[in-house]
């Protein structure tokens, strides 16, 4: 799709008149309505604009002329639902939601992102030594890393990391064993729902948010797992058979 029908598209899927989106981005009814026919294209600024009143990326504004991928862990970026967020809560089409959220990034540590990925590389045709040098040799060459003392935050997102770990592990949960790392996880995969005493169903999390989480196996109860979420505002701790089901919520606490 070209921009002008991917506006239009837009627009309308959010309900809005070309007046309405005019006044939203600060420009004149007649400069939106020049979009949709194609005359002309947003400048960059008013581009930015549109990206954070639509949720979409600058990128798919212009008709995805660009394949984008994470330049901290290489994922190719197709959907605007993976992309990472800025702290204002714009896409920021260089990063996935996993390595970048909420203006932070989450990985300090090329090791630990590369057993991350790996855990998800692995098929029968590619091993998970193939997909170790892979990611060896793909790393280094990627934005992030190379900028990374530039990027940095001179380790305060991991001492942050390792706060929620203690804090974690004082709840002392029975059965469960003693956490060691905290992942970075998206919402809409982790957002499980929970039954109330009254037989209604809920979730807890915002399926565009990430997450600080792990799943550790159950030490008493075989095929049951705990789930371990957190943020800078609670710690949420569930179990649950394989795939999720028959979740039960044991803590959230507010931080």
């Amino acid at each position: 799709m070209e921009t002008k029908d991917i506006i239009l598209e837009l627009r309308n899927k959010a309900g809005l008149s070309q007046d309405e989106l005019a006044e939203k981005v600060f420009v004149t009814r007649q400069a939106v309505s020049r979009w949709e026919t194609g005359e002309t294209t947003p400048n960059t600024d008013t581009l930015k604009l549109l990206s954070k009143l639509f949720d979409v990326s600058i990128n798919t504004l212009l008709g995805s002329p660009r394949e984008l991928i994470c330049q901290c862990c290489g994922m190719p970026l197709k959907d605007d639902d993976i992309i990472g967020r800025d702290a204002d809560g714009s896409p920021n089409e260089d990063y996935c939601k996993w390595c970048y959220a909420d203006g932070t990034y989450t990985y300090s540590n090329m090791d630990d992102l590369i057993n991350v990925c790996v855990g998800h590389m692995v098929t029968e045709e590619f091993s998970e030594e193939q997909a170790r040098e892979y990611m060896k040799q793909l790393l280094p060459k990627l934005d992030y890393w190379k900028r990374y003392e530039e990027l940095s935050d001179d380790g305060q997102f991991e001492a942050f990391k390792q706060q929620l770990i203690n804090e974690i592990n004082e709840l002392s949960i029975e059965g469960m064993p003693k956490l060691e790392k905290l992942n970075a996880l998206v919402g809409k995969y982790v957002n499980l729902e929970y039954p109330l005493p009254n037989g209604k169903m809920v979730k807890f999390l915002d399926d565009k948010t990430t997450y600080l989480g792990n799943q550790l196996e159950s030490e008493i109860v075989d095929g049951r797992c705990f789930g371990i979420l957190a943020n800078m505002d609670f710690i949420m701790i569930c179990t649950y058979e394989s795939d999720g089901k028959n979740p039960e919520l044991l803590v959230y606490k507010k931080r």
